[in-house]
C-alpha cells in the first residue's frame, strides 16, 4: 500500500465518519425532545438518562473519529 492510497483511505474514512457525526449531531438538535421521549420508551429509561447518554455516546464518537481518522490523515500529509 502506497502513502498515496493510505492518505486517500484515510481521508475519506475521516469525511464518512465527520459527515456522520454532523448529521447525528444535527438530528439531535433538530428532534431531539422527540427522539429522547421515544427512546426513553422503547428501553424504559427515564428521559434524562437517554440524554445523558446521547450525549456521552456523541463526545466518545467525535474523539475516536479524532483519534482514528483526522490525525492519522493529517500525519500523512505532513510526509
Amino acid at each position: 500500500m502506497t502513502l498515496e492510497s493510505l492518505t486517500s483511505f484515510f481521508a475519506w474514512m475521516a469525511a464518512f465518519n465527520v459527515a456522520f457525526y454532523a448529521f447525528v449531531a444535527l438530528v439531535v438538535m433538530i428532534a431531539g425532545d422527540w427522539m429522547y421521549a421515544l427512546h426513553a420508551r422503547l428501553f424504559g429509561l427515564e428521559v434524562q438518562t437517554v440524554r445523558q447518554s446521547i450525549y456521552n455516546w456523541l463526545g466518545t464518537y467525535k474523539i475516536v473519529v479524532l483519534a482514528f481518522s483526522v490525525v492519522p490523515y493529517l500525519a500523512l500529509r505532513m510526509i
